[in-house]
């Protein structure tokens, strides 16, 4: 992974001096992962060191999946959905309904609307096998609305023999529903407690599901830990995810409140709304560590290219200069068609015959940066080697140090989201009070 901030706006003497800010926090974070515990807030950055936990994981797929297996359900929703379709979509997911013969399948259930309930009840009621399907349910608390209510609909319309020997529960040790899984003799997961939902992409919340789906998690968890020997080392010049979220920080003191990834792959798109959930959650807070009301927060927005030059460019190059982007795109080339030099319709577009789709899309992503840059609008460059398990791992791990560092500068706790549970309270006297 390749990192270029020389058009970010950002003077590189103040990254230098911010830097220094985090010199003492950079030490405390070598020493959560010397430690190798989780009793830190910070501890999501030891799960890709942990042997123990990847070896359970790969013992429960091997005793779970067989060749016969053809969708995963997986029940979740926030931080405990949102890491494991963003790695799945980028690898196969975007392509499922272009490869109806490739199993398995991750089929991901995560919104209580009842017409989707109507249709993946009437879907698993044509499961006859039980070694077709394996449904996972993740909840954290144990507790959350919409996965108890999809994980009671999805097994009373599952008509197998012995469904729960085809169901695996991932939750905290002690919680509600890992006491009753229990009681019922249902498999069980646990998260670490100091590990929050949207940093748990490399618990059992993400690595059971993707390895069920038959992607390598060995490289997954390599990538993120290159990248974590990377961003936890003191030199400014040599870490990405801290000059990262130093400019990310110094934008938001000039005004740019909102922070567009900007994904040259549309597969990637749902690794954009995990860090929609990633950034939201852990900078949009109402008090800071000293307990002042700052209601402080940067906006995270996801575009793809070149899908959203044709609806949203006319807003970034003429509207209002309140944005700081990262472009992400991939240096490798994975399937190339190539314009024949004599079509029906190339006569209609200059300069495309012969063409192939990376000169074309290449073209394309040259061309916006340099609109960037007349129109002196920040950004930054991930270039990805490829889009692979490790290249991914590489990614979120990234991004998720990233936001420590930027939380750190904001002075914010990064790691609650005290206001979240305001709905969830509401929803549930509501639906008290309708008994």
């Amino acid at each position: 992974m390749r990192f270029n901030y020389s058009n970010s706006q950002t003077d590189p003497k103040d990254i230098e001096k911010t830097a220094k800010k985090l010199k003492d926090y950079i030490k405390f974070l070598n020493k959560v992962v010397e430690d190798n515990e989780y009793s830190k807030d910070e501890a999501s950055i030891i799960l890709p060191f942990d042997d123990n936990l990847h070896e359970e994981i790969k013992r429960l797929v091997s005793v779970k999946c067989n060749d016969s297996l053809k969708y995963i359900i997986d029940i979740g929703i926030g931080g405990s959905n949102l890491g494991t379709k963003a790695i799945y979509d980028s690898l196969l997911g975007f392509s499922d309904i272009l490869e109806p013969d490739r199993f398995p399948k991750i089929i991901f259930a995560d919104t209580v609307d009842p017409e989707f309930l109507e249709k993946i009840g009437n879907f698993l009621r044509s499961i006859s096998s039980g070694n077709e399907i394996l449904i996972n349910a993740i909840s954290k608390s144990g507790t959350t609305t919409e996965t108890i209510t999809n994980l009671e609909i999805i097994l009373e319309n599952l008509n197998i023999e012995n469904k729960f020997s085809r169901l695996v529960l991932t939750t905290d040790a002690g919680s509600k529903l890992d006491a009753r899984a229990k009681e019922l003799g249902i498999t069980t997961l646990n998260i670490p407690k100091t590990v929050g939902g949207r940093f748990s992409v490399f618990s059992s919340v993400g690595l059971f599901p993707l390895l069920a789906s038959g992607i390598n998690i060995d490289f997954l968890l390599d990538g993120a830990r290159n990248i974590i020997h990377r961003s936890l080392n003191d030199d400014t010049l040599s870490n990405p995810s801290l000059i990262s979220a130093i400019i990310l920080y110094h934008q938001l003191q000039n005004g740019k409140i909102i922070c567009d990834n900007f994904f040259f792959h549309p597969e990637m798109e749902s690794i954009g709304k995990w860090y929609r959930q990633l950034m939201g959650e852990s900078l949009g807070k109402e008090k800071d560590l000293k307990g002042r009301t700052v209601n402080s927060g940067i906006t995270p927005t996801v575009s793809l290219g070149s899908t959203d030059l044709h609806s949203m460019a006319q807003l970034y190059f003429g509207g209002p200069k309140d944005k700081v982007t990262t472009f992400v795109y991939t240096s490798q080339i994975n399937g190339n068609p190539t314009l024949p030099l004599d079509g029906e319709f190339q006569n209609l577009v200059d300069g495309i015959s012969g063409k192939s789709a990376y000169e074309l899309m290449s073209a394309i992503y040259m061309g916006v940066k340099q609109t960037y840059i007349k129109r002196e609008i920040p950004f930054m460059e991930v270039i990805l080697e490829d889009i692979s398990e490790k290249s991914l791992g590489q990614y979120l791990q990234f991004k998720m140090i990233e936001m420590m560092y930027l939380g750190k500068l904001l002075n914010l706790n990064t790691f609650d989201q005290p206001n979240v549970e305001e709905y969830k309270i509401e929803t549930k006297k509501i639906l008290n009070s309708s008994m």
